[in-house]
């Protein structure tokens, strides 16, 4: 049976700062996970702000409804994708957003399922799907694609030089079925220097193309703009250079967005200590405007 769980989201302070959430108001967390930022958005909105929570992962919607169960129908949960984000907010009457958050990291819980195979300290199949019904698996992708098709995906989606030695690594062992087998292939073909784990820029470029997060991402972002008010705001937390390189771009470039951060946010050397994931974070935060006639 899933356990709700204490929860604290990267870079809450800031988000609610930003969002400034109101009583009355409208709000949409795009990546729900356990919650963290929505029951910060609710708390604040109180008494008759209302938030829609979506997520792929099932387990996590399980998790995030019983976190935050206090704040009754303030809240509505959607099994969907954030790919989904405008059709979705229309069909349950978050046409027009006070605020927007996406938290684009991988949770500490889904890394910590074993069965998931996420994480290589773990020795679960590899699946690294957010949604179970998706089709194909980590597994899949590495012990079906072609030497080139595998070393082109690693390079591009974990931006890994090494990409082409690991690949000719994964073929010459196939099959491979765990999360463990996966980055002790690594591990030999590369050798293991210092404190990040070889594997690591190979597991990100799976657990993207399996979940086709910068395609995913890519479709949301003109979404956001067409799903917020005038004077809405949005706040996206990106983990790593490919998602944050798109999100910079894309607030840039949108005629109906101003840029609220020059840089981008990071979290504090306190934060860090508690929660050492969080440090590869950035917070961008934009404001929709309304266009001059």
């Amino acid at each position: 049976m899933t356990q709700a769980r204490a929860h604290v989201s990267v870079l809450l302070q800031p988000v609610i700062e930003f969002l400034a959430p109101r009583d009355g108001g409208r709000y949409i967390d795009a990546t729900l996970g356990a919650g963290g930022h929505a029951a910060g958005i609710l708390d604040a909105s109180v008494p008759a702000g209302r938030l829609l929570g979506l997520d792929a992962d099932p387990n996590a919607l399980a998790i995030a409804a019983q976190n935050l169960e206090r704040f009754g129908a303030r809240a509505q949960l959607i099994h969907s994708n954030f790919e989904n984000l405008s059709a979705v907010a229309a069909a349950h009457g978050f046409a027009f957003a006070d605020g927007i958050v996406l938290d684009l990291g991988i949770s500490s819980m889904q890394l910590s399922d074993a069965a998931r195979g996420f994480s290589f300290l773990t020795d679960g199949a590899l699946d690294m799907r957010f949604n179970p019904d998706d089709p194909a698996t980590a597994a899949d992708l590495v012990n079906t694609l072609r030497e080139k098709e595998l070393a082109d995906l690693i390079f591009e989606s974990g931006e890994e030089r090494a990409s082409r030695r690991i690949a000719r690594a994964i073929v010459y062992a196939r099959p491979i079925h765990t999360a463990q087998q996966l980055a002790a292939v690594i591990e030999r073909a590369l050798g293991r220097r210092g404190r990040i784990h070889p594997a690591t820029r190979t597991f990100q470029a799976l657990r993207i193309a399996v979940n086709r997060e910068l395609n995913v991402l890519d479709r949301v972002l003109p979404q956001i703009v067409e799903t917020l008010k005038p004077g809405g705001r949005v706040a996206i937390i990106a983990f790593h250079s490919l998602e944050d390189r798109r999100v910079k771009q894309f607030f840039r470039a949108a005629e109906q967005l101003r840029v609220l951060t020059k840089h981008p946010l990071q979290p504090t050397d306190d934060e860090i200590a508690v929660n050492p994931r969080s440090r590869s974070a950035k917070l961008r935060v934009a404001e929709k405007v309304s266009l001059s006639l």
